[in-house]
């Protein structure tokens, strides 16, 4: 399999390349990304012979099926890293919680949120790439708060590896916070910025696409790379749980093989709903893709209207934070399977030159034929929360945003999987808060939901509180470029 960029080809790069080049080094050309040059069928053949197989095995046939130029005991050993969630034998969950409506629980990993469904083995495939190259990175991560933990976990203590995680300094819950700031091992680096999510982001991208930067580390015999989800090493592996969710709902007799479905996706940064475009392209039977978001709601707006308009908003800081995000960067990778690298690369040039873009009404039509969009604001996924704690099944707050799309866009009614990003314990304050208990400690939190919905609290969140500080660094956005020329 080869991979292609999103905006066309500089001439300074190869055209094409290969998987472990492209999740190396992901940054493309004209500041793009890198895609499949096409998909792998997940066809009724495909999805018959995996209707008693094992997370892994599917897992493993996908990855051929694609044919990355990963050696298959290297894919082995990463997919092995699926042993240490909670049931390693059903790593992703589906609970049942309405008749027609089943939640996939994507948070049963050592961090507690989906990230490590792909960031555990993909860390390890880039590792062990670095290392039998002989070649030694530096590897990015900006995050809302997720993905820094997530990488942080499956990258410390690897040889080959450095890692500087940048956050939104306030923009995380405690526990997020806590995850990355107390980790202790000595190639990472956790470096707070004074800005939002997309502040970071932004500044990871730059220094991705800086010739300046790259010839710093290159004398210091540094390589580059990300592990945001604009590297498709994460997004490859975010296609695997739509397929095994799809299929939990043939082994539980809920439909047939072939028969279509809907899911919701809350999502920010496009990558979670990225993953199951890809897989209804691929063959597998999806109605729509509908989408939540809270009141940063752009996409929203880009999937109703076809305007993508950043010049009259400001990042609203809310109960969600993952889904604090104006600027998504895998909206770029839907938009150039639909529309071409030419396109792609004019509407984006747009968005960063005047702030906004427009899709046409046919690009708009092709768009809604696989998505629609609906918000909730803070206090509507607060009532969420409370009625399904009545109900005694405990989400967090994004997963709580996605009722609202259940219940009103579905045109069908049709069973209908709702993604679980994250583990209630996360963000414990804002359950506590819906369940009419306000407090503003997470660990007093903590405490009173455990205790009063008798839930467990993991030990991976319950000892974070006796952890010492090992990283306390807050920069202007100026100066994040320094703090990791320090840290190298």
């Amino acid at each position: 399999m080869q991979f292609i960029e999103t905006r066309g080809n500089d001439g300074n790069r190869a055209e094409k390349i290969d998987f472990s080049d492209a999740i190396l080094s992901p940054s493309a050309s004209y500041g793009g990304l890198y895609v499949p040059e096409s998909l792998p069928a997940m066809d009724s053949i495909f999805l018959r012979k995996h209707l008693d197989s094992h997370y892994k095995e599917l897992a493993a046939d996908f990855l051929q099926a694609f044919e990355i130029d990963i050696d298959s005991a290297i894919i082995t050993e990463a997919l092995d890293r699926y042993d240490t969630f909670d049931d390693p034998s059903d790593p992703v969950p589906l609970v049942q919680i309405e008749e027609d409506c089943f939640v996939s629980e994507l948070y049963h990993g050592k961090t507690r949120a989906f990230k490590d469904m792909a960031l555990q083995p993909f860390g390890y495939i880039l590792s062990t790439l670095a290392q039998k190259r002989g070649e030694n990175y530096l590897i990015m991560a900006a995050t809302s708060g997720d993905t820094g933990p997530a990488t942080l976990e499956t990258f410390k203590n690897q040889p080959n590896v450095k890692v500087a995680c940048i956050y939104p300094s306030g923009g995380t819950s405690d526990v997020q916070r806590l995850q990355m700031v107390t980790e202790d091992a000595e190639n990472i680096k956790v470096i707070g910025i004074k800005g939002n999510f997309d502040d970071a982001q932004s500044s990871l991208k730059e220094l991705l696409s800086s010739q300046e930067f790259r010839d710093e580390l290159t004398r210091r015999n540094i390589k580059l790379s990300a592990a945001n989800s604009v590297n498709f090493g994460r997004i490859i592996f975010q296609i695997i749980y739509h397929i095994h969710s799809y299929l939990e709902l043939v082994r539980k007799k809920i439909i047939a093989l072939g028969d279509p479905i809907y899911m919701v996706v809350p999502s920010g940064n496009f990558g979670n709903a990225l993953g199951a475009y890809y897989a209804k392209k691929a063959g597998l039977p999806i109605k729509k893709i509908l989408i939540a978001s809270n009141i940063n709601n752009i996409l929203t707006d880009w999937i109703k209207t076809g305007i993508y308009d950043l010049t009259d908003r400001d990042l609203i800081q809310t109960e969600s934070p993952a889904m604090d995000i104006l600027k998504s960067s895998n909206i770029e990778r839907v938009m150039f399977d639909k529309f071409g690298g030419a396109r792609t690369k004019e509407l984006l040039e747009a968005l960063n030159e005047k702030g906004k873009f427009q899709l046409s009404p046919d690009e708009l039509k092709s768009l809604r034929e696989d998505f629609d969009a609906t918000f909730s604001d803070d206090a509507e996924g607060e009532a969420v929360i409370a009625e399904y704690a009545q109900k005694n099944y405990i989400m967090d707050p994004h997963t709580a945003t996605s009722l609202k799309a259940y219940h009103n866009l579905r045109n069908e009614k049709l069973p209908t999987i709702i993604y679980s990003t994250a583990e209630w314990t996360k963000f414990s304050t804002t359950v506590s808060r819906a369940l009419g208990h306000p407090v503003a400690s997470d660990l007093d939190a903590l405490k009173w939901v455990s205790k009063n919905k008798a839930i467990e609290v993991p030990d991976m969140i319950s000892t974070l509180f006796d952890k010492a500080i090992k990283h306390t660094v807050v920069v202007d956005q100026k100066s994040i470029k320094e703090e990791m020329l320090k840290f190298l």
